[in-house]
């Protein structure tokens, strides 16, 4: 696998398909909700444009969205369509919230939750979806953003806030592309090696637990990853074993460690998310 390394300038996210890109100060009040895990901090930066007494709703444009949550019966998690997402008085509860201090669409995943059949990892997550209400399902080919603006707000071990999912085109259920935070502020891309499984990990970037950061993880060509940390760019060669799938994005607090405690977990504030496709 391939990797070129450049340099760009990435001072924004700018509004695309998807939700609205907010950006402001690191340097406002800490969050109204918090719970005792493993790593805490106290900064949160204020997202500009966000109106903190609305719903995420009423900040993002969720129609393209669709939440899972760690609640719901065993291998079934509670699933809540955009159609309810959307608006000022939308979907909220304390698994996904906006943060009454700085705005922030925040997702909170316990190490102890309701998770999906293929994992052991809970989670408060985003799946893209089309505007219709169908499940987003693009080819590879052209071009293809998920933008984010964010901060951990705690992690007790490693939390993935990005992906790019398989869709149909064959039986497996794996991620192309995983983007994981880590406890020790170190930021970390997945990359998988097949349909069948086996990843390669690339350290990409370090960020303090609570400092604002931004992503954007790209698809370009038909077969090749973009991803941009802080203004750093590295690209990655897809596997000609995956371009038979379509693929989807996904945004979030995907945990990535368990354990009986609904206390600690990973906590991720949102200031920005957009999706975009050409």
């Amino acid at each position: 696998m391939r990797i070129r390394t450049l340099l760009t300038a990435l001072a924004t996210v700018t509004t695309a398909i998807g939700g609205l890109a907010l950006a402001g100060p690191a340097d406002a009040s800490p969050t109204a909700r918090t719970a005792p895990t493993a790593r805490t901090a106290p900064e949160a930066p204020t997202a500009a444009f966000a109106d903190p007494s609305k719903a995420p709703g009423g900040n993002f444009d969720l129609s393209v969205w669709q939440l899972q949550e760690p609640v719901g019966s065993p291998g079934k998690p509670t699933t809540i369509p955009s159609s309810r997402l959307q608006g000022a008085s939308g979907f909220q509860d304390d698994y996904f919230y906006t943060d009454r201090r700085d705005g922030a669409m925040t997702f909170w995943a316990p190490e102890k939750g309701v998770t999906t059949p293929n994992s052991n990892y809970a989670r408060s997550e985003l799946r893209e979806m089309n505007r219709d209400g169908s499940a987003a399902d693009w080819s590879l080919g052209g071009s293809h953003k998920l933008q984010a603006t964010l901060r951990v707000v705690s992690v007790t071990k490693n939390v993935c806030v990005g992906q790019i999912h398989l869709g149909s085109g064959g039986s497996s259920t794996k991620p192309l592309v995983e983007l994981y935070y880590r406890a020790n502020g170190d930021i970390v891309l997945g990359t998988e090696n097949s349909p069948d499984g086996g990843q390669t990990l690339h350290n990409v970037g370090h960020v303090s637990v609570g400092k604002t950061w931004n992503y954007t993880i790209g698809v370009s060509g038909g077969d090749t990853i973009d991803l941009t940390v802080n203004g750093s760019t590295t690209h990655y060669d897809i596997p000609s074993s995956f371009f038979p799938y379509k693929q989807y994005f996904k945004a979030g607090s995907y945990n990535q460690s368990s354990s009986d405690s609904t206390t600690n977990g990973a906590r991720v504030g949102f200031y920005g998310l957009t999706v975009s496709h050409g």
